[in-house]
């Protein structure tokens, strides 16, 4: 059975990832990729790596999860970059 703080982890989870998927829409959705950092990228992935394996190593279910999530938005954060960079130097019309 979830405890009270595990429910409350679970909360600031779906808070945090429904904020961290407006802003890959966002990102997804500019013409440009100017201001996207890849070294941004690169922190928040090796951080969640962290985190994820520090989590389960204290079985913590919660965030394990969470920092998964984080993960996989900073993976598809930077693909989208990725590609927007592309098509920049491309010349191709993004939208």
């Amino acid at each position: 059975m979830e405890q009270p703080a595990d429910l409350l982890g679970w909360a600031a989870t779906v808070v945090l990832i429904a904020t961290l998927a407006r802003q890959i829409y966002k990102q997804h959705r500019e013409a440009s990729a100017e201001g996207v950092s890849t070294w941004l990228f690169v922190g928040q992935m090796t951080a969640s790596i962290l985190f994820i394996i520090y989590s389960a190593l204290l079985g913590s279910t919660v965030f394990v999860v969470t920092n998964s999530l984080i993960l996989l938005t900073a993976i598809v954060g930077q693909i989208l970059a990725v590609r927007r960079r592309r098509e920049q130097s491309n010349g191709s019309d993004p939208g």
